[in-house]
């Protein structure tokens, strides 16, 4: 069995892209870890629990049940309750890492967190697999390698797609402001800077449906070698799956 660390912010991170994954490695015998900056129990995005605020758009843009059941056992988890800090991490203690996203203010000093990207970059130099999803990619595309690239560079990837990002603010974002808009650059037109040729965004077919444990086929991930990628919560059960296949080759 694998030892999984699992970085996250203290607040704002996405429900479903967290805990659905965790609940598949949870029910493998994985051991999981968290992080959280300061080593106290995180908090998910409350409206992409409720919808609260999302108006008739709710359904479609807050987790679905199964995200939002997985999420209430992920908050009664002892690996949960008592994560480590950013500064307790040590690579050499996992065998792979996954890196959750979400799009609210809060995930800003987990996604800019220099510790949690020194550590991606390791696991990268030492051919560990490492998981992403949505903003998450962001955190490996400013993880840097020894010569200053980003450690996707020369890798292909998916991340949180421009249509997706930009679809959701602009549905919301007469009363929301930019709630769905985490940074000024779209996530994909920051991670495909990073990468060795554009053509190196993989975006997948357009959908906004979710996938679930009876059809993964609805979900899509990219892999190259020991990297696996995902682009948003619609993905999160066929990204789980495949990164326990990943961790046990």
């Amino acid at each position: 069995m694998a030892t999984i660390l699992i970085p996250i912010p203290n607040s704002d991170f996405d429900p479903t892209e967290a805990a659905v994954p965790w609940k598949i490695w949870h029910a493998l015998g994985h051991t999981l870890v968290f992080a959280t900056p300061d080593g106290r129990p995180g908090q998910a995005d409350a409206r992409m629990l409720t919808g609260d605020g999302l108006g008739v758009l709710a359904p479609f843009l807050r987790a679905d049940p199964r995200g939002q059941q997985a999420y209430r056992e992920l908050e009664q988890s002892h690996e949960f309750q008592h994560p480590i800090a950013y500064a307790e991490i040590d690579n050499t203690n996992f065998h792979a890492f996954c890196l959750p996203g979400g799009h609210a203010p809060g995930m800003k000093p987990y996604l800019e967190s220099d510790l949690v990207q020194k550590q991606v970059a390791e696991m990268f130099q030492q051919a560990k697999p490492v998981g992403a999803i949505c903003h998450g990619v962001l955190v490996a595309a400013r993880a840097r390698t020894a010569l200053g690239q980003s450690v996707l560079f020369g890798k292909k990837t998916t991340a949180l797609t421009k249509p997706l990002e930009l679809g959701a603010w602009a549905l919301t974002c007469g009363w929301l402001g930019n709630y769905y808009r985490t940074y000024p650059q779209t996530v994909e037109d920051e991670v495909s800077a990073t990468l060795a040729s554009p053509a190196d965004f993989i975006h997948g077919p357009m959908s906004v449906s979710r996938d679930s444990p009876e059809h993964l086929d609805v979900g899509f991930t990219v892999r190259d070698g020991l990297y696996l990628s995902a682009r948003w919560p619609g993905d999160a059960h066929r990204f789980g799956t495949e990164f326990a296949r990943l961790i046990s080759l």
